[in-house]
């Protein structure tokens, strides 16, 4: 116990949402990469695979929550956003082409989402401008905070559309809880408005100057949008190649009902194609059922966000408030994206479930996000070191008492005075 209180600081219940979090996902990752494991000729490559990245990410976990939150700001402008900003912009030229799209990048037989570095990137950004709301104007900083978020979300839009999306709305909210101006920011979703108006008539009436000029991208979500708000009719019914995620989607959670089939015993995950990622919470719930897995694992998240929101009111200083609740947001409106495309209530995304999908890039940077909560939770609320604190208090009394004894001097407790006294009566 002592070395896990020693290893293990911070906020107790992230913790424990976080190693939960960490048990399903190597349950149903082991379960649902099925399809993986007869292209490898090793049986236990998956598994061991994405076992190492948890590893590594509780690894990191442990590391951030021991450093002082403050210095991620300092981090953060003078490495990692211009970095970031630079890979987003090389990653079209030279990335790896994966799903007609250029999302990785690979440096020294490393590959990895440049996107995911833009987002910590941009939360810390946001964070440390919205900390400065005693020094600088507000309408200063809102343009600031958005020509910064504007730049990241405009280089990620082009090949990840949902990742862009995503970003600018924990933006958004994080703006609107750090109280930015009113009218800037109904100017904002109303110009954005307009042109994602303009957009779609462009691709519905000028097609040639949309492939022209407009990235493919945009074309393919647009339809994506029209195709799953469209009344198909009898047609519904019918598998094909647009709908053939969705459909299987719903085949596993029907199968799985209320109590599930129990892990390892999915059949679906022989018929998904992203099985192991973006549909994995239909894998959840075929197995462990509707009431275990889908609305416990659906709890855990909620949770999450209750307890960022604690962390955050107990803040005293503004950044490590807005940092902690820029990465809870983060980590639950994608778990709540990933869950509502597997229940077929929006569009399929393509965004992993955090923390449980199969992944590296997308693992260990929500690992970073945990570590970053508990390390605000740690330095910027004062939780989870109630014990050492009582510890070093106890120490401390202790070390008083030979201090009082060489002065003469003693503590009356019936009279609460003070007096002195002869060394005779003090060796009596």
């Amino acid at each position: 116990m002592d070395l896990a209180g020693k290893l293990f600081k911070g906020d107790r219940t992230v913790w424990i949402i976080f190693m939960l979090l960490c048990l399903v996902s190597l349950i149903e990752v082991y379960s649902a990469t099925s399809t993986l494991v007869y292209k490898n000729t090793h049986f236990w490559m998956p598994i061991v695979r994405h076992a190492t990245f948890l590893l590594m990410g509780i690894a990191s976990v442990i590391l951030l929550h021991n450093i002082p939150s403050k210095y991620y700001s300092a981090f953060n402008l003078l490495l990692l956003f211009p970095v970031s900003i630079i890979m987003l912009l090389i990653t079209p030229y030279i990335g790896e082409n994966i799903n007609e799209s250029h999302r990785f990048l690979s440096i020294m037989g490393v590959s990895f989402q440049p996107s995911e570095f833009g987002k910590l990137a941009c939360i810390l950004f946001v964070a440390f401008m919205l900390s400065k709301q005693e020094h600088m104007k507000p309408y200063r900083i809102f343009w600031i905070v958005w020509s910064g978020v504007g730049i990241t979300c405009y280089l990620i839009f082009p090949e990840n559309f949902s990742t862009a999306f995503l970003l600018f709305v924990v933006c958004f909210l994080m703006m609107v809880v750090g109280r930015a101006p009113w009218k800037g920011m109904v100017g904002l979703v109303v110009s954005l408005i307009l042109l994602l108006a303009l957009v779609v008539t462009l691709i519905h009436h000028a097609p040639e100057f949309t492939s022209k000029f407009l990235p493919e991208r945009i074309t393919t979500w647009v339809e994506r949008i029209e195709d799953h708000f469209r009344d198909k009719g009898e047609n519904k019914y019918i598998i094909n190649d647009d709908n053939y995620q969705v459909v299987h989607a719903k085949i596993a959670i029907a199968r799985g009902g209320v109590l599930g089939k129990f892990p390892g015993r999915s059949v679906q995950r022989d018929f998904l194609p992203q099985a192991y990622s973006d549909f994995i919470y239909a894998i959840i719930i075929e197995e462990m059922g509707l009431v275990l897995g889908g609305f416990g694992v659906l709890m855990l998240y909620v949770f999450l966000m209750f307890r960022v929101a604690i962390i955050a009111r107990r803040c005293d200083k503004l950044f490590p408030k807005y940092l902690t609740l820029g990465c809870g947001l983060l980590i639950v409106i994608q778990a709540f994206i990933n869950m509502a495309v597997a229940v077929n209530l929006i569009p399929v995304t393509g965004q992993p479930l955090p923390l449980i999908s199969r992944g590296g890039t997308s693992t260990m940077l929500t690992c970073f996000y945990f570590g970053i909560i508990l390390s605000v939770s740690r330095f910027g609320a004062g939780m989870g070191d109630e014990n050492e604190m009582d510890e070093e208090g106890v120490e401390a009394e202790n070390a008083e008492v030979p201090a009082v004894v060489a002065t003469g001097i003693t503590i009356d407790e019936s009279t609460v005075g003070i007096r002195e006294v002869d060394g005779d009566e003090t060796d009596k």
